[in-house]
């Protein structure tokens, strides 16, 4: 607990904090989105648009679940919900958006590339985990993290990554 009464506003983050980005979402983000990806691509032949609409409505919900939970959830108590602060609660869960759009532009671009289903999904699924790592790796250094705490970030990340990889294979055999 806090320690804060109800009619006692939370205290806003400072400026310095929040101009940092919160990178939290783009990493779920692109998780849940290969984990998308490795979902529809074990169900065998797709339409690629079916897929690309699948990665943005996916991600549409969980940051429509992540702002709801937000501003209902940890706020309803704390901090009256205006008009304000439901936008700025919307902003702050964007990256969660953001974090689906690279796979689907992937799976968008495929045929482009020459590449068939199987191929389609390889690169979405590359494209989600290699964000996946880049963004925990940016948070860290935003951050102010050590060298060696950006590695372990991006490591850590990787082998998340990695599993979803097993599950793809592990789904195909």
């Amino acid at each position: 607990m806090t320690g804060q009464t109800p009619a006692e506003p939370r205290p806003a983050a400072p400026e310095a904090a929040s101009s940092r980005g919160d990178y939290t979402g783009a990493v779920y983000g692109s998780l849940l989105a290969a984990s998308v990806v490795v979902g529809a691509g074990s169900l065998g032949s797709f339409p690629r648009l079916q897929l690309v609409l699948l990665l943005l409505c996916t991600g549409v919900v969980f940051w429509a679940a992540h702002v709801f939970a937000r501003l209902f959830g940890e706020r309803i108590a704390y901090v009256s919900t205006s008009a304000h602060e439901i936008r700025r609660v919307c902003l702050a869960e964007r990256p969660i958006l953001e974090a689906a759009v690279p796979p689907a532009v992937a799976v968008a671009v495929s045929p482009l590339l020459g590449l068939g289903l199987e191929g389609t999904v390889w690169l979405a699924l590359c494209v989600a985990v290699a964000g996946q790592v880049g963004w925990a790796a940016v948070a860290a250094c935003r951050a102010g993290a050590s060298g060696r705490i950006v590695l372990a970030a991006g490591a850590a990340n990787l082998v998340l990554g990695l599993l979803i990889v097993a599950v793809k294979v592990a789904l195909k055999n």
